[in-house]
């Protein structure tokens, strides 16, 4: 669904930002862009947006240079979720920022199954409509920007730090409908995320960066128990995969916290301990 060519991408004045960029994202894969500040991350993402043409190489979105597509018909296939809300939302009520993002995308479905399929959505996120977007907390702008991409119903979603500023119900809220895209409808997610834990908790798949390079991809959960390539990458990976690998002794496979508890229990046990 999204693939990079030898994609290389300089800023004006800069020098290069990225380099020699190869990799590809299947369909309804769930891939979270990870790698310290400076990394090439957001630069990344834009570039699989097509909001940033590549200076070399080529990226394609379900098989189409993004260097030869229309804006518009971009906008029909691929959501984009900034990092700060504010930055894409433009209408005085949740209601009108929903048939907004509608009406300039799916306009030949026509008005009345336009206003049907907001209200629907409206009733999935738990909003009245007639909520003043910017009378809201920071979440709740979130939850409205990433509901007038839902409505659209795009087929790629890409996200740039979408926790950011999120409190840890507002965070688990934003990526419980994110995830609900990805397994519904198979909606590809390619994500740039600080955090590491929400990384573990939703992604399925890991793209490495660093200087503008990609030093790897792979299942989330083998990239992170990868002392070297996370050192490489000045990245700290989750806390109970760090404890794991550091106790050993067959802590080291123990992802979650309930696999460690159980990994303690085993070892309590073959050491003649009790359960209590």
């Amino acid at each position: 669904m999204i693939r990079f060519e030898d994609v290389s991408f300089a800023y004006p004045d800069q020098g290069s930002s990225i380099r020699d960029l190869s990799f590809e994202l299947e369909r309804g894969e769930f891939a979270a862009v990870i790698g310290a500040n400076g990394a090439g991350k957001s630069t990344t993402v834009r570039l699989a947006d097509g909001l940033l043409r590549p200076s070399s190489g080529r990226v394609l979105i379900d098989g189409e240079d993004t260097r030869n597509s229309q804006v518009s018909a971009r906008a029909r296939k691929v959501g984009f979720l900034f990092q700060n809300p504010d930055r894409q939302i433009c209408k005085n009520t949740v209601r009108e920022e929903i048939l907004f993002g509608l009406r300039t995308v799916r306009s030949e479905e026509g008005e009345s199954a336009l206003q049907a399929r907001a209200e629907r959505i409206l009733a999935e996120f738990s909003f009245t409509g007639d909520e003043e977007p910017f009378a809201l907390s920071r979440g709740q702008r979130q939850r409205v920007a990433l509901a007038s991409i839902f409505a659209a119903e795009p087929e790629v979603l890409i996200l740039d730090e979408p926790t950011t500023g999120l409190d840890y119900r507002e965070c688990c809220h934003i990526m419980d409908q994110i995830r609900r895209m990805n397994e519904e409808r198979q909606v590809t997610v390619m994500m740039v995320c600080h955090d590491m834990e929400v990384v573990l908790d939703y992604a399925s798949k890991a793209l490495v960066m660093a200087g503008g390079r990609l030093l790897a991809a792979g299942p989330v959960r083998e990239v992170f128990r990868n002392r070297e390539l996370m050192e490489k990458a000045s990245v700290l990976p989750p806390q109970v995969i760090s404890l794991g690998l550091r106790l050993g002794d067959g802590y080291e496979t123990a992802d979650t916290p309930e696999a460690m508890a159980e990994a303690v229990l085993a070892h309590r046990k073959k050491e003649g301990a009790s359960d209590e």
